[in-house]
């Protein structure tokens, strides 16, 4: 196992210029991203922002679940959340093998027997977005007027292409 030393030392290192302190956590630009977890994607600069404008909710997929639903709740509800993005991507795993493929790696790679997980691979992308979009819309607690739109964003070329 590797120890964690690198990275504290660059937390020590961002820590002495931190400008973050005493902020209340509000959403400044109004807007909440669900999007993927994967490390090719930075929400935050993709679109022009900076740490403190925005809530980044991120999961394998970008998927609505019911956990980033609740956290979009809050959003629109407690911290001025107005806008929110759900953005898929290119040549995400999830999006590029199924279900039974990707439990069949991970048993391989674990070296146990990954069938009983739901892994929720996603098997047409952009009408995957498009649901996702409706769920959010449609939900009581999230207001008519919050501007909710589909993405997927393109790891080749960094831009977002609108798919609702």
């Amino acid at each position: 196992m590797r120890d964690f030393d690198d990275l504290l030392e660059a937390n020590t290192s961002y820590a002495n210029s931190f400008d973050l302190s005493g902020f209340d956590g509000i959403a400044r630009a109004g807007v909440a991203m669900v999007t993927c977890m994967d490390s090719r994607i930075d929400p935050l600069r993709m679109i022009g922002l900076k740490p403190g404008d925005a809530k980044i909710l991120r999961n394998p997929g970008g998927r609505v679940t019911d956990q980033a639903l609740v956290a979009l709740v809050l959003g629109v509800n407690l911290l001025q959340v107005e806008r929110i993005l759900i953005v898929e991507h290119t040549r995400c795993a999830m999006a590029s093998s199924t279900e039974d493929e990707l439990k069949a790696r991970i048993a391989d790679s674990a070296g146990t027997d990954a069938s009983w997980m739901t892994l929720g691979a996603i098997v047409d992308q952009r009408n995957t977005v498009k649901a996702d979009v409706m769920r959010v819309r449609s939900h009581p607690l999230i207001r008519e007027d919050v501007a909710v739109g589909g993405f997927v964003y393109d790891v080749d070329t960094g831009l977002l292409e609108r798919v609702d």
